[in-house]
């Protein structure tokens, strides 16, 4: 019984292995399978570890995309690929990443008062060649989880060694070129230098090619074992290209743009593109015995983005193209510790204290545009902010008897932000806000390979702090009112968990979740756009078959209501909320050399206006992977994206904009992003 609450404490804490006491000694057990969602090793049913075995199985169209392996999550994309891309889960249009927190090896990949939108996650710097695992949680009731981490949370692990080095090369249409390599060696007595480097060229389907051009370094020096060890990691990311953003459904209708034909992928401002880069120092540390835990997670980013993009084309000026610059250091680092007592007979106590701390220094601006240059008088906003939030979180969990488990827990977070606006002085100020989210589960069982589960929480999401001191809104001169810094989120769930029936894993889950507001950072206008206070009720039904070596099925599905919880006439629905995601996928492996998958994604459609009077399509989308093994050492990949070629939109939004010709005022229209048609991709790869 000790042992086995030991196991549950260790596996939930991030570590870089998942560890198991026996014998006194700490035994590391990495993650190759699939899922590791087995019976006794989660604190909520839609809580788990996705293995980097099923991420070979899959294609990938992107690489933000394995965060579609999280039941009932969805990534898009509305512009170039070089953005940060666009999230859906539970109910909610995460735009860039708002609500849901995403770590890369214990690095924050969200960006808290970003220039294009708050908490925007960029995930194009993943190579998904180096991942071991990712574990996720859903809903606020997790005390080690603080900002964005309302929706859910995603901790991407990369391995610190490669069993043996490879190379793999992939060839594509429209001038899709990969070239990603890596190796580990022993540098010095027990250190090892893991090394990886990526080059992507991608033009995509647009009349105006993408032209992205990514280059990718990952560096990772460890040293030690699972009791006492230590790693240090170096990233460098940079990417340039051209975008093609959203265009309005009247112009794909009527086909004909200022007298010449205008398509599906056609663009209205070809000078629409971007710059970034992002270099990344990381460590950790970790410490172990019998019943205690110590680690140590540190981090320092320099991060830059130029970005211009048009939306509304020619509404306000001759043309409404505008720049978003964001360039910013980032440090910040987290601390926690764990230790296991007995507390009478059959009874285990957890403890666990930890201390987060994180403070962005911004230059950030928001600029008039033409053709790729900022306009000389065209300055709405600049400003340079410092912020810093600092956590502190703790929680108990008792093993009262061996099928009742409770986990206490609670965390205090502090906001403080000082704004210095360059444009408008009266928009400068210091700001500080102050949160405390208490947490509770209860964990039933296991009886006949089935737990019960119940969790309820308090959580949070942070403004951009530029909303936290504006008083005058920058484009308007009208005045407007401050927001909070933090506004709390209310979740509850309850969930089970069985593997009753043999080789099969299944999990339903019933939850809520409620925000006080959904104010919301508008990074093209330069202002906070007011929000509503909302409740979000779903059903998670996830499923993980696996009757023999050599096939496997998953079938995750979800049903949300979302909806503004108080009374406007303007109607309760939640624009761009999805209502239904399915996720179906089926691998077939070791079929002589022969292996095989099929993906299936479905995105119901989505109210886009509060009334719900106009709506967007829904969208089915199927992926295919044939790989064959040429030799031990040799293997080629055919990835067939989008098999049957179906006309989906990414992202659909609803908004005023003005062709040429059209009245001053615009249309109201609906503007889409298309999902990309069939692609392939062959890959080579080597090991060494």
């Amino acid at each position: 019984m000790v042992q086995c609450a030991r196991s549950v404490v260790l596996a939930v804490l991030n570590l870089s292995l998942i560890h198991i006491v026996l014998a006194n000694e700490l035994a590391p057990i990495e993650v190759i399978g699939h899922y590791d969602n087995a019976i006794g090793t989660s604190d909520a049913a839609t809580q788990g570890v996705v293995g980097a075995e099923l991420l070979k199985n899959r294609p990938l169209l992107r690489p933000a995309e394995v965060l579609e392996y999280i039941p009932g999550m969805v990534v898009t994309q509305h512009s170039g690929d070089g953005k940060a891309n666009q999230y859906f889960l539970r109910g909610m249009n995460l735009d860039h990443g708002t609500d849901f927190s995403t770590t890369l090896n214990g690095v924050p990949i969200n960006m808290p008062t970003h220039a294009h939108g708050h908490g925007y996650s960029d995930l194009n710097l993943l190579i998904p060649e180096l991942v071991s695992r990712i574990d996720y949680r859903k809903g606020p009731y997790f005390a080690s989880e603080g900002d964005f981490s309302s929706a859910g949370s995603a901790s991407i692990m990369y391995r610190t060694k490669f069993d043996k080095p490879f190379a793999s090369f992939t060839v594509g249409d429209r001038g899709y070129l990969r070239a990603v390599a890596g190796e580990s060696r022993h540098v010095g007595e027990g250190l090892t230098l893991l090394s990886a480097l990526e080059r992507l060229n991608n033009n995509g389907p647009w009349t105006v090619p993408e032209g992205i051009r990514k280059i990718n370094a990952q560096f990772i020096l460890s040293s030690g074992s699972p009791r006492e060890g230590w790693t240090t990691s170096l990233s460098a990311y940079s990417a340039s290209w051209s975008s093609t953003d959203q265009i309005p459904q009247r112009l794909i209708d009527s086909g004909v743009f200022m007298g010449r034909p205008f398509g599906l992928y056609d663009s209205l401002d070809s000078t629409d593109g971007a710059n970034t880069s992002r270099y990344s120092l990381s460590g950790t540390w970790h410490s172990s015995s019998e019943n205690e835990l110590t680690k140590v997670e540190w981090y320092a980013i320099k991060y830059d983005l130029n970005l211009f993009s048009n939306f509304t084309y020619t509404l306000d000026r001759v043309s409404d193209q505008f720049a978003q610059t964001d360039s910013r250091t980032v440090w910040g680092g987290k601390v926690y510790k764990t230790w296991v007592n007995d507390w009478g007979p059959e009874r285990t106590i957890q403890n666990t204290l930890g201390i987060q701390l994180r403070q962005d220094n911004i230059r950030v601006g928001l600029f008039d545009a033409i053709a790729g240059q900022i306009s000389t008088s065209g300055t709405v906003r600049d400003d340079s902010v410092r912020q810093t939030l600092a956590g502190l979180y703790g929680s108990s969990e008792i093993g009262w008897t061996g099928w009742l488990r409770t986990i206490m827990g609670v965390r205090a977070d502090q906001l403080n932000a000082n704004v210095t606006s360059h444009t408008l002085s009266e928009n400068s100020g210091t700001s500080s806000n102050f949160k405390v989210s208490p947490k509770f589960s209860l964990i039933l069982g296991p009886w006949q390979k089935t737990e019960f589960f119940f969790n309820a929480g308090r959580g949070f999401h942070s403004n951009d702090a530029r909303g936290t001191t504006a008083k005058t809104d920058p484009k308007s001169g009208q005045p407007i009112e401050t927001v909070p810094g933090l506004v709390s989120s209310l979740g509850q769930e309850m969930g089970v968990k069985s593997q009753i029936i043999p080789d099969l894993q299944t999990t339903l889950a019933y939850w809520r979740l409620n925000f006080d507001s959904e104010l919301v950072y508008v990074g093209d206008a330069g202002s906070t756009q007011p929000g509503r206070p909302s409740q979000r009720t779903g059903v998670e039904w996830s499923n993980h078959w696996t009757p023999n070596s050599k096939f496997l099925m998953d079938m995750n599905l979800a049903w949300t209501t979302p909806r503004y919880s108080d009374a406007d006439p303007a109607g309760n629905y939640i624009p761009n909320a999805v209502e239904e995601v399915a996720n179906v996928a089926l691998t077939v492996k070791n079929m002589g050399p022969w292996s095989a998958s099929l993906g299936i994604r479905y995105v119901g459609a989505s109210p886009l206006i509060e009334d719900a009077s106009v709506k967007s399509k829904s969208s089915l989308t199927s992926n295919l992977r044939l790989a064959r093994n040429l030799s031990e050492n040799t293997d080629i990949t055919l990835d067939v994206m989008n098999l049957t070629d179906r006309k989906n939109n990414d992202i659909s939004y609803y908004y005023s904009s003005r062709l040429p010709g059209e009245p001053v005022a615009g249309l109201s229209d609906i503007h889409v992003h298309p999902s990309e048609p069939r692609s392939l991709r062959l890959t080579a790869r080597v090991r060494f």
